[in-house]
């Protein structure tokens, strides 16, 4: 089966992260397969050798069969789910999009950009590392900083709350639009698409 692209929503296995900032990608994911199962196709695969709830998504917006994939290892190993999956399914890198947490960025705001930094993510290091390269597109959905410095763990491991959970629930259904964006006009499209969103 020839795939167009291969999401990964990052995140931490486990109900005790579920719904906690750092766990973004894994809501995109979410967000995703809700809409697929309303106006698509949504296919459970076996990931188990990749380490990963494995899924095979078809929506009209994405313009073929997309392979979506949340880790089931822990953020900073979130390579040993990405590396193999790419291998097997023969996709290079530059198909991969990447959906994760950004405290750069205020909560529910977006970014889309191919390659560059990690800006200390474990999860982005991790894939870099094991692909041996960082050309890989990455949605980035803002969580904002804490307001206490230094409390950075706390601050993505715990669940927003009030508007701040309005944000990143907003943030997460812009975010659907900006990988139709990408599909539809690529990545100078999605970019302008993410930079807007919260406008």
């Amino acid at each position: 089966m020839d795939y167009s692209y291969v999401l990964v929503g990052l995140g931490n296995p486990g109900a005790q992260y579920d719904g906690t900032r750092h766990n973004c990608g894994f809501l995109l994911v979410d967000a995703l397969c809700r809409k697929a199962e309303r106006e698509g196709r949504v296919q459970s695969m076996n990931g188990g050798k990749f380490s990963c709830e494995l899924l095979r998504v078809e929506l009209p917006e994405l313009r073929g069969p997309w392979l979506v994939a949340k880790p089931q290892t822990f953020m900073n190993l979130s390579g040993q789910c990405v590396q193999p999956l790419l291998a097997w399914h023969k996709l290079p890198p530059d198909r991969l999009v990447v959906a994760h947490d950004e405290l750069d960025i205020p909560a529910g705001h977006l970014r889309f950009k191919f390659g560059g930094g990690n800006a200390g993510h474990n999860g982005l290091k991790s894939i870099s590392q094991l692909l041996g390269t960082p050309d890989f597109y990455r949605l980035r959905i803002g969580i904002g900083r804490p307001p206490h410095k230094g409390d950075v763990t706390n601050w993505v491991l715990g669940r927003p709350a009030g508007d701040d959970a309005a944000a990143v629930a907003k943030g997460i259904d812009n975010a659907l639009d900006v990988l139709f964006a990408f599909v539809a006009g690529g990545l100078e499209r999605a970019a302008r698409n993410a930079q807007q969103s919260a406008a």
